[in-house]
């Protein structure tokens, strides 16, 4: 990862969620546990090598625990920490200011039909 360039909190958080996979994977965990298919499902434009390293830096940060079962097939499952869990508001925030900008604004109409498709 790049150095740090200033020593703002915000710098720090977005080295863990920017991107854009992090805060979509956040969204789809919000609602409880999934396996590493369901996550694949829920983001079908992801990669499989690009999943499991997002998962991982999430990992990393203590904001996702991944669960693994013992037996055959192997299970793995992810969900939120306490720490992800803390972060389930502003995700739910994110979300609703972006539905109320792109009502209010019809230019993000396309971006929204853009990032749809």
């Amino acid at each position: 990862m790049k150095n740090v360039v200033s020593h703002c909190p915000i710098e720090q958080v977005m080295r863990v969620l920017s991107g854009r996979w992090p805060t979509l994977l956040l969204y789809y965990l919000r609602d409880g546990t999934k396996r590493f298919s369901d996550l694949q499902r829920d983001n079908p434009t992801v990669s499989h090598r690009i999943l499991t390293l997002e998962l991982r830096k999430l990992e990393a940060a203590g904001i996702v625990r991944r669960t693994v079962h013992p037996g055959y097939p192997l299970r793995v499952e992810y969900d939120l920490t306490e720490r992800g869990h803390k972060l389930v508001p502003l995700i739910n925030a994110l979300s609703a200011w972006w539905q109320e900008t792109a009502m209010a604004h019809p230019d993000t109409a396309t971006l929204r039909r853009r990032s749809a498709a």
